[in-house]
């Protein structure tokens, strides 16, 4: 009963705020596909419109204002958005054929939509092939159902003289905007980067992540930002990417990232400020939402509703992590298929990473399902800043957990291009591959704990590899390195490893295992204060 209470409040949080910011045809569809979506990922029962309506029937809608905003007020100010002055790119000359050039007429549609007061920029449907576009306050972009925005393959037609240099990367992108205000990208369509490891490679010569590789999107310093129903697809390096953004909200998006080049990120949130992103089906090469903060904290920032699968991880805090992250919830999740782990919290340039609630998750088919890590990288991101000290990882709480962890599937390893993905031909379970399928790691440095974490009604399954030898690796610090869990080795505890921390709960945990270890269950390592109920 207890499970579909939680399904049924999920479901009604996914109706209520998929429908928040479209036109009357368009809140249906979206509403009823965001749905869908969330029961069809955890009922294995057919789904048909009666259905739907009889859980919808049942459904309390969640309308509890956010960040101080009234939700009733937000519908009212979306309707008042529908009346705003229509701007078609046709009208400004785009084709729309997928072979013409149409950044001109693009652009040209922004810019008169900004220049009248604000309105909406409508992208009918077509094969609009753009190059870099610049977006201004008080401009909606509108994808009808059957419009693509498809970002060239062509370098050349991502120039970079109107952009500023972000502090992470190369400055090309395809949708850019930085001080503005009231950006609205919405509707039924598709943004697809087309940045394929084939249309834009890496430069290994040239450094990691060399080469021009455009995200999809980059916006800087904004604010009221809301991106409701678009799907984003195939950029050649980073996906969605905000620095120092506030009042950001993210609804119903659909982002197909996987196995398409190296670096694929989708959300990447860096030093933002009241962030929502809720009902949106992610999956992504790399990690599927990165909360990042190379200068600035990230804070306040919500993640609920959301399914998301990844090579790498489906929530990440870090690496990068000088300005911190503070006052972050993510509920009501489900992940899956994240072979090198499902979840990681890391402070390893100086920043607060404090008050953090995690709670209500299904992990499916993970690795690693949770990865704490205080470490001294130091990274300063520009030269001239000052040297950062090692930060704090404290006041964690995460609650109702439900996983399967596994062995990382040589099948699918194959097809992943994020990394130099090696596959092993040695029968049996590899080092590598036993590393990525770990325990719960709870690791500061010494002399810096991580502090007063809480792990309350935890049921995990693990796979059973670890042997005698397993059972006595000797762990090395590595205060100073990338912060990454499998970079440690295979770890001579199966369940939970806990080194230099102190006031660590565990209240109603399970961990369980599905075949043989050698290892503990449990290993504590300079630990000040652990306790475990029922």
């Amino acid at each position: 009963m207890r499970k579909i209470t939680i399904l049924l409040a999920r479901a009604g949080e996914h109706f209520q705020a998929a429908t928040l910011r479209l036109s009357e045809t368009n809140r249906i569809l979206v509403g009823l596909t965001a749905i869908a979506s969330t029961i069809a990922s955890c009922v294995a029962i057919p789904l048909s419109l009666p259905s739907i309506a009889l859980l919808l029937s049942l459904c309390t809608f969640n309308t509890t204002p956010l960040f101080g905003i009234d939700n009733h007020a937000l519908v009212a100010a979306a309707s008042k958005a529908n009346e705003a002055k229509l701007f078609n790119i046709k009208e400004y000359g785009a084709i729309g054929n997928g072979v013409a050039m149409d950044t001109e007429a693009v652009q040209k549609t922004i810019d008169a939509c900004h220049e009248a007061g604000g309105g909406v920029v409508w992208v009918p449907p077509g094969d609009f092939q753009i190059g870099t576009i610049i977006l201004k306050s008080n401009v909606t972009l509108s994808l009808d159902n059957g419009a693509n925005l498809l970002g060239s393959t062509k370098a050349t037609d991502y120039p970079t003289d109107k952009l500023s240099r972000p502090r992470e990367g190369d400055a090309h992108c395809l949708i850019y905007a930085e001080n503005a205000q009231n950006i609205t990208i919405e509707g039924l369509g598709v943004i697809d980067g087309r940045g394929t490891h084939e249309n834009f490679p890496r430069n290994r010569r040239g450094g990691r992540n060399s080469g021009i590789r455009p995200r999809l999107m980059r916006l800087e310093s904004c604010e009221n930002l809301t991106f409701s129903g678009v799907t984003y697809k195939r950029p050649a390096f980073w996906g969605l990417h905000l620095i120092d953004c506030k009042n950001v909200h993210f609804n119903a998006v659909t982002v197909r990232f996987r196995n398409n080049n190296y670096n694929n990120d989708g959300f990447d949130i860096d030093g933002c400020e009241n962030v929502l992103i809720e009902n949106c089906d992610i999956s992504t090469g790399d990690d599927a939402i990165c909360l990042k903060s190379s200068l600035n904290p990230c804070r306040n920032i919500v993640v609920r509703a959301c399914r998301a699968d990844s090579n790498t991880a489906a929530v990440k805090f870090g690496s990068s992590s000088r300005g911190g992250f503070i006052d972050i919830s993510i509920t009501n999740c489900y992940f899956h298929d994240c072979p090198m782990g499902a979840i990681k919290l890391q402070s390893v340039d100086g920043g607060r990473l404090e008050n953090i609630n995690i709670s209500r998750i299904v992990m499916k088919d993970v690795g690693n399902p949770l990865f704490m890590r205080l470490g001294n990288r130091g990274s300063t991101f520009g030269k001239g800043r000052a040297d950062v000290s090692v930060g704090t990882l404290k006041n964690i709480r995460i609650s109702d957990v439900v996983a399967n962890v596994i062995v990382e599937d040589r099948a699918k390893s194959i097809e992943a291009v994020y990394k130099n993905t090696k596959v092993d031909s040695t029968p049996g379970v590899t080092d590598d591959e036993k590393a990525k399928a770990g325990p719960i790691m709870i690791t500061g440095i010494p002399g810096h704990d991580i502090e007063n974490v809480v792990l309350e009604n935890i049921k995990i399954s693990y796979p059973g590899h670890g042997t005698q030898n397993d059972a006595t690796r000797v762990v090395a610090e590595d205060a100073e390195r990338y912060p990454e869990q499998f970079f440690f080795g295979v770890l001579p505890a199966w369940g939970a490893y806990i080194r230099h921390a102190k006031n660590v709960e565990f209240k109603n945990v399970e961990l369980t295992l599905r075949g043989d270890d050698a290892r503990q269950k449990i290993i504590l390592d300079d630990v000040e204060s652990f306790k475990e109920s029922d």
